[in-house]
């Protein structure tokens, strides 16, 4: 699918944040999907409460005027830690499209515009959590996420940014 723009998210359409934290959960059987209040707990919350901080970015990638999905990052401290927080200078990746649009390989090409974003902004690395059995996992890992360390359900990722051209970001 190529009929899409990759851009940065504006102000207005920050509250779409919501719906898209909700489409981040990996819920493997969709039949019996999360009760979308899901989002309201303290541990999701962190993803998108007061979103637009200076170290808050996100890009948005938009389909015949609709956003079809959201790649944001942030970085995460204090008493509530992002799920795939390593430490205060690296930023958190959250990323998920509309189930219709996903596999078409707008999610890579979101990662990879957020790789160099966050690379021309100065970051050194990026981190993830990831459900074991997600299969997004091979996406993360395709784009130069690495497993660090592995919980009980999940991976904690990251990506090193040092010394990514514009080339390989494409």
């Amino acid at each position: 699918m190529k009929d899409y723009t990759i851009r940065e998210i504006k102000p207005i359409e920050i509250p779409l944040l919501a719906d898209f934290l909700y489409e981040a959960i990996f819920q493997p059987d969709e039949q019996n999907r999360l009760p979308r209040d899901v989002i309201e707990q303290p541990e999701l919350q962190v993803y998108i409460e007061n979103f637009g901080r200076p170290d808050d970015h996100c890009l948005v990638a938009e389909c015949k005027d609709k956003i079809v999905g959201a790649v944001w990052t942030r970085n995460i401290a204090g008493k509530v830690r992002g799920l795939g927080n390593v430490d205060d200078k690296t930023p958190e990746f959250a990323i998920s499209l509309y189930p219709e649009y996903r596999n078409s390989g707008i999610g890579t090409a979101l990662m990879k515009r957020m790789l160099q974003h966050l690379s021309a902004k100065g970051y050194r690395q990026a981190s993830l959590a990831v459900q074991k059995d997600n299969y997004a996992l091979r996406m993360y890992q395709a784009v130069g996420f690495v497993v660090i360390d592995e919980l009980d359900q999940e991976y904690l990722m990251i990506c090193q940014l040092e010394g990514v051209s514009k080339d390989e970001q494409r």
